[in-house]
Order: C-alpha cells, then structure tokens, then sequence
C-alpha cells in the first residue's frame, strides 16, 4: 500500500525537526517581552479552609510590586478548567480565585511585579488568616456520611451529589450480570486499584498576555487547546470571543496536561487589571501539585467463562479520585469502561458503573490514556486470572473472546465520552496479528508457564490486549485551510496543535500527497485563533484522523480548483487533465508546472486567490490496536523487578509516518512501564505533595528497562486519511497488565496494586514462605 504513494507512509523528517534541534523555535517563554510583568501566585498552605482575612499592604510596599489580586478583586465565576468541547460535561465548580480553599497549592492570591524578586518577596508579605477544616483524602471516604463537604457553595453547577462529594455518577448495564454468572463454570471476583501519575512534560505551564494596538487581549500559551482557552477565557473574564486571540507556539510536551485551562486566567487577569503585559511561568513544583494529575482510580471486577472458555460475563465497578475540582472527572471514568469492554465483545451481559469522588487533593486531569490504562487493568488481569483457573494459557483466553475484523459491541453506541456513542464496526482491526508477531517475538509458547529459575531469581511473561480510538465521534472538530503561492508552494493554516509529536509533519504530508508536491512545498502554521480555522485540539488521539481528514478535504478542493483552472488555461476539458508530480499534465502531452499556472493565475488572466478550507466531525472513532508482552525477573531476596524485555505491537492503520508513529508507540509504553513500576506520588498527612520535583518523583531513564520492541503491524482503515488511525495512546494501556501478569507468572504474586514497587513483592514473598 505505502508504495503507492509518494509522501504519505514514508519516513519523512519532520517539518521543524532541524530547527528544534538548533534551538530555533519560539516557544512561549521565548516570546521577547521586556516590560512584562510577573506574575506569581500565593498557594493555601492548607488542604482545606476558610480564608478569614488577607492583608496585603505590606507586599504592595514592596518596591516593583504594581498589584495582588485575591477573591475580592474577581468577579465569581464558576467555571472548569476542562479544555473539552462545549457544552463541557464537566461541572463549573472552579473559581479563578476563592475565599475556600480545597487543597494545598489552592490559588489564594495573584501578584503582579516589575521582576520576579520583588514578586517573591510580596508572596512572603502577605498575610493570610485561615480556619482550617477537616480535609478528607481518601476517596472511598470522601462519599461516606459525615465526610467533610468539599464543594458547598451554592453556585457550583453540574454536580452530581454535594453532599456526599461525588463529582459524577454512570452506571450502565447489558444483560443480567449476577444471572449470568450463574451459569458460569468459573468466576473471578478481584479488586484491582491504580495510583495516580505526574505527566512530567518537560516545558512547565506558562503564559504571557498583552492587549493589541486596539485593546484585545492576546494569549500566547503552551496549550493543547487555543480554541477551548479562548472559550473559557471569555467565560471567567466576561470578556466576548471576538476581544481573545490564543496564539500556540512550539509545546514542549503535554501528555493531557495541558487540556485545561490552568495558568492562562492569572496573566490575563493581571493584564486586564493593569494594561501591562504579564508573564507567568509555572515552577516544576506547581506544576506537579496545582495543574493535572492523573485520576486514581480503583475497581471491583467480576468475570465469569464458560467450561469452554467462552467469557460471558464482565461487571467492573468503580471509584475515580477527581481530586479537589472536577475537570474531566466524568469522560475519563465512562474511557475506562467504553475504550475497553468492547474489547471482549462476545459475552452475554455487561455491567459498568460507579462514581467519580472529590477530595483534599490536586485536581485530576486529562492524561494520555484517557483513563482507558486504569479500566484495562482490572479487566486484563482478571481475565488473566481467570485462565490460571480454568488452566488455560492466558493469551489463548484473551485471543478467543476478543473483537474482530467486522464486529461490533453494543457498548460502542451507549457509551461515548460523557453522553451515548455512536454504532460502529470494526472495519479495520489487525489484533490477531499483533498476537501473532508479539507472541513470537516474546518467546511465548517457550516461556509462558515455564518458570525460568537463577538462584534466587525467577523470570516469568504476562500479556495484555488493548484498544483505544481516533477523536471523539460526532463532537469533535477539526478544520483546515491551504492557500497557495504563486511559486507553487502552499501555506497549510490547522487549527491542530502539535505537542512535540510531530502533528504538523504528518498534516503537512496529507497535504502534500494529494497536491503531489514535496514536503517542503507545504508550510503549516499551527495554531492562533485570529488566523487558524477552529480545531478542537490536541487530544483523544483526534489530530491524525480527525484534524487528517479536514486537511485532506481542504486539499481535494484545492486541487479540484487547480484543475478547473488548468482547462481554462490548456482550453481542454477537465476530464483530459491530471494532476501529477507539481505538474498539469493534458492527455496529449502537455503540461504546465503549478508554479507556472499560479503565476499566471494570479498576474494575467481569472485573477483570484486559491484558497480553500475544509471541516471534518468523525462519524465514528475506529479504535486502533495493540497486543504486548513483558518478561520481567523478581529477585526473591529483595522483591526488586527488573523488566527484561518489553514488546508491543500495534495496529494503527496505514502509518503515514512509520518513524513518528512508533515513536508515539514507544514514548507511551515508557510511560507506562514508568507508571507501573517507577512513578509515584507521596501525600504527607496534610494532603501536601511530597514528590513535586525530579529528584524525587521517579521518571524512568532508558536505563531502568532492559529491551524494548515496538513495531506496527500493516493495516488499511478506511474511514481514515490514506488508512490511518491514532497511535497516540494506545502504548500506555498495556504495560501495567503485562507487567502485572508477568510478576505472577515468574513468582506466583498476584500484584493487584499498582505501581508494583519492589516492597510489595518483598511483602508477598514473606508472606508466602509464612
């Protein structure tokens, strides 16, 4: 198939690649503004509390200090910080400041100086006289009587309980579960818990605002998504959408936590209050304890079989942690059930359910993986320990019930990302393969169930299946437009944003393959509201399929347009002409070059711009998929878990970059194994976070695991730009499972608390020789 093409399915290099490396492109600390100023931010020392007074005469003495703005400054507006598409699922329960905080690194305060010294200096001067409250942090108590009551303020909307803080609610059934197990032959009943996670991008949450030469405020953020700032910035600041321009730079990673709108509100405020610019940079530590983190999440799971095998009964029932606001709080708990369970699509009854709580804690987020890693968990490992029952080969269990080319789940039309879903089949699913080519490469059938003993170290092997998608179906929107030079060259203008991903490069090479010009021809600027078509952004796997599709719209039309032009000039008729390698070419061999016909166009004769643009909204959101393996070795002596080799692969339709595609691949297993055996996230006893920082909060370095395999397996979806699907985040899915799966295999420890840190195999271990 990549034959066929010219530009698309090639390794191209990326489009700013050369620049990144030579340190050229603007990020947005990058942005010369010398009279801005700063702007930093006083934090509640306290988890939750009552701000009784605030006395900030001192700091405003301060020479360089121009303004500290608290509650009562700003207008009260509940709102989410949620970059999602509007109407926002999430509840309003935000407020850019509040006379209530709810966990520590709570805004209490916005200083504005002329340098960051004097800046610092006022957050140390500013008194603040607080009633603490009892705080709760753990989330099954959060929803219990009697818990203290996060969210009581009256003005809050789109909460399921106050009182008992639960954020959000979603139940779902298929069939009579309970019923069914009854005439199941086995069935497993676990509960399997997974902590929270750091997105640990390297370029912190930063901002800077200015008002234009006619008064409109300026944004130029490092978000994920412009347009939904925009949106939220009119909200919060009562200020119309037409009076915000969002400028994107370069993004130096955001793994979804840059999917709210955090640090943006502070800047904006001050620069409206002063008429300044302003600047705010985000230190690593709050980025760590006052933006995103990920929802932890635990689950109650059940699986029945059939004595043949045959699964006919999955329940998981759950509890998310949303921390102390409830951005995302609902869509990514309905993810780790609907990107999921139709993974094992031929049971007879489905149960999904449970409730997203508030506590003490930071706010959890959007993270790549969308929730979907924390249903795979439960659900994986279960079905693994399902076949240890019934003395089945897990793989062989997981590889008999799961989907297939051609079939479908009722669970794809009842659950979506807040709301129902959309029917859908799979027209493109390379599963089997990737079993087949993992399986191979991982040694399977000569390992699996084959303790490898070392004196005292034993290896063993774990699988695990999974399934994500592409864009958020009949939601969300992605548009582009190309205007072309007269040198035949074209400006590709996407409201998309590239994280560092290499979003633009493979935009720019649909463009490309469908004009039939080089790479180098397309110039892509991504994104500014003011100049950029609308976009929802970067996230749910969306930019190649979603924003992919529109730009392969946008440059059908175009070509559409050269070639009308094209008969005029060569006074043939349009069906004699085709468009190929730059060029015009008539039947009769005549050609003439698209700079040439530009030229033309534009200077002598039908003077006009070509300028096309284009929208796409996904009918449905092909999933892509992926089967990976560990092999890990337990010391018995220490518990230590050393991960041998890691191999996953994936099925993302036709790659329209092999070398990005796996890279994405291979960016998101690292995270995962980094999450399953190396991240985690210490609470002191006040709820303040302990690891907000790199020293120490673990991030694996390519020495912390052994080999890793990730390859892709050749697939064609159809509803896809040139056959492609997402690969974004469907490497995250799969290493806590097969990890997981793996300890068990090598030492007979079942680990159904992850991360799997090396005491708690210590502790199985002690406990099994007890």
């Amino acid at each position: 198939m990549n034959d066929s093409f010219v530009t698309i399915g090639k390794p191209m290099k990326k489009v700013d690649g050369l620049a990144i490396v030579r340190g050229k492109p603007a990020y947005t600390p990058d942005y010369d503004m010398p009279d801005a100023l700063v702007v930093k931010l006083l934090r509640s020392p306290h988890a939750h509390a009552i701000i009784r007074s605030i006395d900030s005469s001192q700091a405003l003495s301060i020479p360089g200090v121009v303004g500290i703005f608290t509650y009562q400054d700003v207008e009260r507006v509940p709102y989410t910080r949620a970059g999602q598409g509007y109407p926002e699922p999430s509840p309003y329960d935000t407020y850019l400041l509040d006379r209530k905080v709810r966990y520590v690194g709570d805004p209490v305060a916005v200083v504005a100086a002329t340098t960051e010294k004097a800046a610092l200096k006022a957050l140390r001067k500013i008194k603040v006289e607080y009633e603490t409250l009892d705080a709760v942090f753990d989330m099954k108590e959060a929803s219990k009587e009697g818990s203290p009551i996060i969210h009581d303020e009256s003005d809050c909307s789109g909460v399921y309980d106050n009182s008992r803080n639960i954020a959000a609610h979603f139940v779902m059934d298929i069939g009579d579960v309970e019923k069914t197990l009854e005439e199941c032959e086995f069935v497993i009943r676990r509960t399997y818990h997974v902590d929270t996670q750091l997105h640990a991008a390297l370029e912190p949450h930063n901002a800077l605002t200015y008002l234009d030469p006619v008064g409109r405020l300026v944004v130029i953020s490092s978000t994920q998504v412009p347009f939904h700032c925009r949106r939220i910035l009119s909200r919060i600041l009562k200020k119309p959408i037409a009076e915000i321009r969002v400028i994107k730079p370069r993004i130096g990673g955001g793994f979804g936590g840059k999917q709210s709108v955090i640090a943006e509100p502070y800047a904006a405020l001050v620069t409206l209050k002063t008429g300044k610019p302003a600047r705010i940079a985000y230190t690593r530590e709050e980025v760590s304890m006052a933006t995103n983190i990920r929802h932890e999440m635990s689950y109650d799971v059940i699986v029945g079989a059939a004595g043949d095998g045959k699964i006919k009964a999955i329940s998981l029932h759950g509890i998310s942690n949303t921390g102390a606001y409830g951005e995302h709080c609902l869509t990514t708990f309905m993810v780790s059930g609907s990107k999921t369970l139709p993974l094992y699509n031929k049971v007879d009854a489905v149960h999904f359910g449970g409730d997203i709580v508030y506590t003490n804690l930071p706010p959890a987020g959007a993270y790549r993986g969308y929730g979907a890693p924390q249903g795979l968990f439960p659900l994986d490992c279960a079905i693994d320990e399902l076949a240890y029952e019934m003395k089945m080969d897990p793989l062989k269990l997981k590889e008999m019930n799961s989907i297939r080319e051609g079939e479908t789940s009722p669970i794809f039309e009842i659950m979506g990302e807040g709301r129902e879903g959309v029917p859908q089949i799979m027209r493109s699913c390379k599963l089997q393969e990737c079993i087949d080519l993992g399986r191979k490469a991982i040694g399977w059938d000569s390992k699996w169930g084959k303790k490898k003993r070392n004196g005292n170290k034993v290896r063993g092997v774990g699988c695990a299946l999974a399934m994500q998608g592409s864009g958020i179906p009949k939601i969300d929107m992605g548009a582009a437009t190309i205007k072309m030079n007269e040198d035949g060259s074209f400006n590709l203008l996407v409201g998309a944003t590239d994280l560092g991903t290499g979003s633009d490069t493979i935009l720019a090479q649909i463009a490309a393959e469908v004009l039939t010009v080089p790479l180098e021809k397309i110039i892509v600027y991504s994104s500014d509201t003011d100049l950029t078509p609308f976009d929802v952004g970067a996230y749910a796997s969306s930019t190649t399929y979603v924003s992919g599709n529109a730009v392969r719209l946008a440059a059908e039309k175009v070509k559409e347009r050269l070639l009308d032009l094209a008969a005029v000039y060569f006074e043939k008729d349009r069906s004699e002409l085709t468009l190929e390698s730059a060029e015009v070419r008539s039947r009769d061999g005549s050609s003439v070059s698209l700079s040439e016909l530009c030229t033309m166009h534009m200077y002598t004769f039908n003077q006009q711009q070509i300028s096309e643009s284009a929208s796409y909204v996904g009918e449905e959101s092909p999933p892509p998929f992926a089967a990976s393996f560990a092999e890990v070795e337990i010391d018995t002596d220490t518990g230590k878990i050393t991960l041998v080799n890691f191999v996953s692969y994936a099925d993302c339709g036709l790659a329209l970059n092999p070398i990005q595609a796996m890279g994405q691949l291979e960016g998101g297993s690292m995270q995962g194994i980094g999450w399953a055996l190396y991240e985690d996230i210490i609470y002191g006893k006040d709820g303040r976070m302990l690891t907000n920082d790199f020293f120490t909060y673990k991030v694996p370095s390519r020495m912390d695991y052994g080999k890793l395999t990730c390859s892709l397996v050749d697939s064609y979806e159809p509803t896809g730009p040139f056959g492609a699907k997402s690969i974004g985040e469907i490497g995250i899915d799969t290493p806590i499972p097969a990890i997981s799966n793996a300890i068990f295999d090598a030492a007979g420890i079942r680990l159904r608390h992850a991360p799997f840190k090396s005491e708690r195999v210590l502790f199985e271990i002690l406990n099994m020789e007890v």
